[in-house]
């Protein structure tokens, strides 16, 4: 009984090491040119990483050591795991450069985790300050999908100069972005909730891969247009403010 809250303690970091341990046998399988199988390791290495910090929470058992682990993980599952999975299916048609743009994924991933930690409880915790690196990863990984699915999408392969590039970007930016932790569901509308959820696991079912790309590229485009709506709004005040005076 007295090694019982021990290994509960133990319990969230093991969710961690298999995220961190999937996104291994990911770079492995973009090494093989298996892609697929790539993308499907990614997708639940976000899984286990959903799960890891909840069960913590559930049990009680938080801890500094966690969050670092966490991250450490992060940047395996989310950062090299896309990376090499973009540079083997697309990037090395680009030469130095899709190597350069991958390892600036990886770099930016970093710095991304890295400020999470160090900012976490500085601002209002139903947003993320940049795009969170598990949602960049996805991105990556799913559009890469879309590239090795349709024959079209080939000759393309400078579109995701500027998808990786972005992503990256975004990552490290200011660009605020819903992170639906804490979601009132008092004020939520139930009906419609479950019309709109029906929609979309139907979706879901018929094109899954289609319908998932889709709903990610529009969580990521949502947050630039209301960084962007902001800017003008805040410039809007100030001209206004300007000719009162």
């Amino acid at each position: 009984m007295e090694n019982k809250p021990k290994l509960i303690y133990i319990l969230p970091n093991l969710f961690t090491a298999g995220s961190a341990f999937l996104g291994v046998i990911s770079i492995i399988a973009s090494v093989n040119g298996q892609y697929g199988k790539a993308i499907i390791y990614i997708v639940l290495s976000l899984v286990l990483d959903g799960l890891d910090g909840r069960v913590a929470r559930l049990t009680k058992t938080t801890s500094k050591f966690g969050v670092e682990f966490d991250s450490l993980a992060d940047l395996v599952a989310f950062g090299v795991a896309p990376a090499m999975l973009f540079y083997f299916s697309i990037g090395h048609y680009f030469g130095r450069f899709g190597s350069l743009l991958a390892a600036v994924f990886v770099v930016f991933g970093a710095i991304r985790l890295a400020r999470f930690n160090i900012m976490t409880g500085t601002y209002e915790p139903n947003v993320f300050i940049g795009l969170p690196i598990p949602s960049a990863a996805i991105v990556c990984a799913f559009w890469v999908g879309i590239y090795t699915s349709y024959d079209f999408m080939h000759g393309f392969e400078w579109i995701f100069i500027f998808i990786v590039g972005g992503l990256s970007v975004l990552m490290v930016s200011n660009v605020r972005y819903p992170s639906f932790k804490k979601v009132d569901f008092k004020r939520a509308n139930y009906i419609k909730a479950l019309v709109m959820l029906v929609l979309v696991f139907s979706m879901l079912y018929l094109y899954p891969l289609e319908s998932a790309t889709a709903l990610i590229t529009l969580y990521v485009i949502y947050g630039i247009i209301r960084a962007v709506w902001a800017i003008c709004f805040a410039k809007n005040i100030k001209f206004i403010n300007k000719d009162n005076e």
